[in-house]
This record gives C-alpha cells, sequence and structure tokens, in this order.
C-alpha cells in the first residue's frame, strides 16, 4: 500500500512538471503615474454664503498598476493566454484570449474593457488621456459626464478577424448588473444583453475607415428589458507626422419621447519626432430634445518619453455637458508615468 502511494505521488509530479512546462511563461510588467490635476465646473460658481465654494480639493494624486500576464500553446497551434491587472490593489482587466490563427480570435474580457462597436467608440488621436476625461455636469469628477458615445457593453465575448485590408469585430456582453464570478451569477435587475459588430477598411496606406452598429440595454432607469440603437462610422488619416480623424455617432433610445442623441468628433495629432506629440479634439452633441443647447468639448494633449518615463499633459473644457446651458467643467492634468 505504501509502495502504491509513492508510485502515485511520483507520477503526479512527474505529470505537474510536465504541465507547467507546456503552459509557458508568466510575465509581469508595472506602471507608478504622478499627477497634479485642476477641476472648475458647477461647484465653484457659488456656495452657502454666495461666494465661490471652492471645493477643489487635493490636487496631488497617485496611481499604481501591475499586470500579470501569460500564454501557451495548444497541440493545434491555437495559443491561449491570460492576463490580469491590479490598479491600485483592485483587480481590473481581466481576461482570457484564445488565438485561432486564420480562424480569428476570441477574448472573453470580466474587467471593463470594450466590446464589439466600443473597440471603435473613440477613434481620435490621442497623445494623452480622451477628450472627455474628468468632464462631468459639476466639475468634480464624479457626475453625469459626456453624451453621445456609443457602447457594446464591457463585460462578454469579443470575436475579431483580419484579413488583408479589412477587419471584423463581434461582441456580445450577457445582460447583468455586474460581471458575474465563476461559479456564481448575476443578481436582481439585471438588463438586456449588447450584441454589436464592426468593421475597419484599409483601402490605401494610411487611409483606414470604419463602421459599427449594435444594441445595448436602454439607459433610462426602469427600462433595462429595451434596447437602444448604437452606430457609428469613421475614417482616419495618417501622412507622415500628421493623422486627422473624423467620426460620427448616434445612439437612438427604444422610444418616443426619450433623448435620441448625434455626436460628431474630429481631432488632430502631430509627432514632433519620435519622443514628442501634440493632439487636439472637438467633439458635439446634439440630443433632439434639447435641441437649444450643443454638448461641445474641447481638448488638447501632449507626451514626451525618455527611456520608461513619460511626461503627459492634458486640457479639456467642456460647455452645455449634457445638452444643458448651465452646465460647464474644465479639467486640466499633469503627470509623470513611470514603466517597469
Amino acid at each position: 500500500m505504501k509502495t502504491w502511494k509513492k508510485a502515485g505521488l511520483t507520477a503526479l509530479a512527474g505529470s505537474l512538471v510536465a504541465t507547467s512546462a507546456f503552459a509557458g511563461a508568466m510575465t509581469v510588467s508595472g506602471s507608478a503615474n504622478l499627477t497634479y490635476t485642476s477641476n472648475t465646473g458647477a461647484q465653484d460658481t457659488t456656495g452657502a454664503d454666495g461666494t465661490a465654494a471652492g471645493v477643489d480639493g487635493n490636487r496631488w494624486g497617485m496611481s499604481k498598476g501591475i499586470t500579470f500576464s501569460g500564454s501557451g500553446e495548444m497541440d493545434n497551434g491555437w495559443t491561449v493566454s491570460v492576463s490580469n491587472t491590479l490598479a491600485n490593489g483592485a483587480s481590473s482587466a481581466l481576461g482570457i484570449t484564445l488565438d485561432m490563427g486564420d480562424a480569428g480570435s476570441l477574448n472573453y474580457e470580466g474587467g471593463t474593457s470594450g466590446r464589439g462597436i466600443g473597440k471603435i467608440a473613440d477613434m481620435m488621436p490621442y497623445a494623452d488621456d480622451g477628450y472627455d476625461n474628468g468632464i462631468d455636469v459639476d466639475g468634480t469628477g464624479t457626475a453625469g459626464g459626456v453624451t453621445g458615445k456609443v457602447s457594446g457593453g464591457s463585460q462578454g465575448f469579443h470575436y475579431s478577424k483580419a484579413m488583408d485590408m479589412i477587419e471584423i469585430g463581434v461582441g456580445y456582453a450577457p445582460k447583468g448588473q455586474a460581471g458575474s464570478t465563476s461559479g456564481g451569477v448575476n443578481g436582481a435587475g439585471a438588463g438586456a444583453s449588447s450584441v454589436s459588430a464592426f468593421i475597419k477598411i484599409d483601402p490605401m496606406d494610411g487611409l483606414e475607415i470604419g463602421f459599427g452598429t449594435g444594441e445595448t440595454a436602454a439607459a433610462t432607469a426602469g427600462d433595462k428589458s429595451q434596447t437602444d440603437d448604437h452606430t457609428t462610422m469613421y475614417a482616419s488619416y495618417v501622412y507622415g507626422p500628421l493623422t486627422i480623424a473624423y467620426q460620427v455617432s448616434e445612439v437612438d433610445t427604444y422610444t418616443s419621447g426619450r433623448s435620441d442623441d448625434e455626436s460628431t468628433n474630429w481631432g488632430v495629432l502631430y509627432a514632433v519626432n519620435d519622443e514628442m506629440s501634440i493632439n487636439y479634439v472637438s467633439h458635439t452633441n446634439e440630443d433632439d430634445v434639447k435641441t437649444a443647447t450643443d454638448e461641445e468639448v474641447t481638448g488638447w494633449g501632449a507626451s514626451y518619453t525618455s527611456g520608461s518615463m513619460t511626461f503627459k499633459a492634458h486640457r479639456n473644457k467642456g460647455t452645455n455637458i449634457g445638452n444643458v446651458a448651465s452646465k460647464t467643467s474644465e479639467h486640466t492634468e499633469i503627470g509623470v508615468t513611470f514603466a517597469f
């Protein structure tokens, strides 16, 4: 009996060693970011005594992230990879990807990555964060941001395949209040699932055009079993150090009387050299209910990289946020990021 146990443990140990060798390697990477930020908006207009509220708070902040990733090749040549990012100690960007070679790639994201049309929701060129970073209805960074943006859900499946000058993508984000854990299901209040797709075409050197369409759970509370229609189309062109992009998006709600949005974005990026880039982006959203006030946001950004250190800065300014005349917001951020 003791001999049998010893032989079994020896075989098990050999099996584990073989499996570990087959599984491939794990890698770890990370980053640290230090920023100085200024937010202004409706909270600066009046306080209880009729003067400026002055509730900007501490403008210095730091974030850090560690990403674990690994991959292994299957007997048929396909590759399985997994990655997980710990952002400020909390799990984020947890995903598994199956690369099937000529058959395309299938990914499941348990974090907050875009699915389907969400992959092309914003195709503007940036040197730093997007035009919507830090913009909201009261300048605090916590209430009602930029409108007119398309979405295909964040947690679920995404399939993609590239064929010469064409790339297609299909996304499916199962209904739910939040991503269910392994072996679990969502709780009450789950809404409709999101289904969407996009196509990208590169008809000539430097030019890329794309179109996406889909539907996602209605944004209005109490209507989550219904879906809103999302569509977007864009074109971008790269000529030497210059990149120009233009994008139009629409969000049509499922019933009349609700706000439908149509946004237009354009942007330009100039690569001064291999280390430094600058960009400018403009966003306008028209609401078919609040027709008198178009939401308008502009932003510029710059970045400079030296080795593993990157200096970045951006400033975004919005008026009529949420298509309400009294809502303005400005966000300025300067930071340095270290990658390791």
